[in-house]
């Protein structure tokens, strides 16, 4: 790659971020430097930086930059995965949020405040979330009211307060209006009991049907001016905090949440099977892998326990936030659990679809693992296997895939509800069409079961 512009920042006169070399930098133009400095010179960089609550940078060479604009270049420490809130479980969006509002009260201390609170500029590195966008920050003016708190409502709170209230998966809004969810449109869904929560009243509701009332009237000279003491300021956001704290998802047992403890395996099986995939990650070590149907995350941690950068994905709200719960609970580093539907992953959205990218636009990874998942694929979504297998063959090198048979219980199930049209799904033909894109390394029966898993490494 020689060098670009990434799509996501081309609406910021402040700066962009573009690559050179395959490096990310940021470039930030004359246009924002007093904010720049203050944020540099008052402290506020350090102590964000130093809490893990701001990604760090380094300043290069202004000579890197795309543009005369240009008053510093950045090389910010770059994010091993970029995920996207539409990807992300309720407690996911939740600290997103908190972190956030927490930022936000550092920065007022500093003599700043947030001029964007964009779900977008918040990433998960090392299991927790952190701003990535530098130039979120501006001076703060005393008595202006914060110039960001319609997003952040739009961003957070609402798309929070119909998961909680009502179903978990309308965070896939976010799919559908990249500036978060309307506020009358949030008001319309959420049932009448939220108006007892004061806060969601105050910043949803009441904020909804005030956008409303002023949709097509010319503000006021006095509305335009109206002032919040700083102290107001801060008032809003701790209610604000409150708020988010006070929203909660129980994620009840479902059949993937609960799958191993089920009838799936025995407990001999599943150690067995955890050998075996051990023994395959040892053998390819791969630095980063992809669980795709990672569940609550029992083989995902075969690969993150070894150091290896580890995406589990899954299509059940459930089991990413257990994944998740997890992983804060341990201090895990080396994973991320985020939702996929793999029939349907995330498409390149926003302007000239490239401001958010697909799936396989963020770059695949050295392995992937598809563990008691074909079948699903093939039988409960009618995709032939030799798609299957050029799908896979698109994000990885290294391949750790079961091969679960007709007579397995599991497919069985799946057959009952269902007409049996799939002659093809044989483990002769699996073979047949994973060869022809991979080559088979090594194939082992899972002991106590009639599966069977493969190692496999793609063909040049």
């Amino acid at each position: 790659m020689a060098s670009g512009d990434v799509s996501g920042s081309f609406r910021d006169t402040s700066g962009f971020i573009f690559t050179r070399d395959g490096v990310i930098y940021r470039q930030v133009n004359q246009v924002y430097r007093g904010h720049y400095d203050l944020l540099m010179t008052s402290g506020l960089y350090a102590e964000l930086t130093i809490a893990g609550l701001l990604v760090p940078h380094e300043e290069g060479d202004v000579s890197l930059a795309k543009s005369a604009e240009a008053y510093k270049v950045l090389r910010p420490e770059p994010v091993k995965f970029t995920s996207y809130p539409y990807e992300w479980c309720f407690s996911q969006l939740k600290d997103a949020a908190l972190t956030t509002l927490e930022i936000q009260k550092r920065a007022l201390k500093s003599g700043m405040t947030l001029k964007d609170a964009s779900a977008y500029n918040i990433q998960f590195v090392k299991g927790k979330p952190v701003l990535i966008d530098t130039l979120s920050f501006e001076k703060y003016a005393e008595g202006e009211p914060w110039v960001a708190y319609r997003q952040f409502c739009q961003h957070f709170l609402a798309p929070l307060a119909l998961m909680s209230y009502k179903d978990v998966r309308l965070n896939q809004l976010f799919r559908v209006y990249i500036d978060g969810v309307p506020l009358d449109m949030a008001s319309s869904l959420l049932p009448m009991r939220s108006r007892l929560n004061l806060p969601v009243l105050l910043n949803v509701h009441m904020h909804a049907a005030s956008q409303k009332r002023y949709a097509n009237k010319p503000m006021s000279r006095e509305k335009m001016n109206k002032k919040m003491s700083r102290t107001s300021f801060l008032g809003l956001v701790d209610s604000l905090e409150s708020c988010i704290q006070g929203l909660v998802w129980r994620p009840r047992g479902t059949e993937w949440a609960e799958y191993y403890q089920d009838d799936s395996y025995t407990p001999e099986a599943l150690e067995h099977k955890k050998r075996i995939v051990g023994d395959f990650l040892d053998k390819a070590k791969p630095n980063a892998v992809w669980d795709l149907g990672g569940n609550i995350g029992v083989f995902s941690r075969l690969a993150s326990g070894r150091g290896m950068n580890t995406v589990s994905f899954d299509i059940d709200p459930a089991c990413v936030e257990i994944n998740y719960r997890t992983v804060k609970d341990k201090g895990e580093t080396n994973i991320l659990p985020l939702l996929l539907d793999l029939t349907n992953p995330s498409p390149g959205i926003g302007w000239e679809n490239e401001e958010r990218t697909s799936l396989l636009e963020r770059g695949g990874a050295e392995m992937v693992m598809a563990l008691a998942l074909v079948h699903h694929l093939a039988i409960s979504n009618n995709v032939p296997l030799g798609r299957i297998a050029g799908f896979l063959r698109r994000m990885c090198r290294w391949l750790i895939i079961e091969f679960v048979p007709r007579s397995d219980p599991k497919v069985q199930k799946l057959l009952a509800t269902r007409k049996d049209i799939f002659p093809d799904y044989t483990r002769e033909v699996f073979e047949r069409e994973f060869s022809k894109l991979f080559r088979i390394q090594s194939a082992v029966d899972i002991t106590n079961s009639q599966r069977t898993l493969y190692l496999m490494a793609a063909e040049a």
